[in-house]
């Protein structure tokens, strides 16, 4: 299962990870961002153990929307240490994100 990334706990669980993060944030109110949560969850289970996959409340974590200059949802950040090494705005298909996670584990 994926993840929940919060205000608090985002320095711990990213920023400060040995391995590479996928940080999806969204809302419950954006269609787009539904769309795209199977996929995500997909993800979690397919890379457990070795990414960690999680998901950002914009509505509920509005200071790391703000850090990281989110704009549109779906965005989904790959962190790697504490940098943003790719983004993808907007819901893609899963074969889209499977290739970036593999560009940088």
């Amino acid at each position: 299962m994926a993840l929940e990334f919060t205000d608090s706990n985002f320095e711990t669980e990213v920023l400060k990870s040995d391995k590479l993060s996928v940080v999806d944030f969204w809302a419950e109110w954006c269609g787009p961002c539904r769309a795209i949560g199977p996929v995500i969850e997909d993800l979690s289970k397919d890379y457990e153990g070795k990414v960690n996959i999680g998901k950002v409340n914009v509505d509920q974590n509005p200071q790391l929307s703000i850090n990281y200059g989110i704009t549109s949802i779906p965005a989904i950040l790959f962190v790697k240490g504490d940098k943003v090494v790719d983004k993808v705005v907007g819901a893609v298909p899963k074969s889209v994100l499977e290739k970036k996670i593999q560009q940088h584990i």
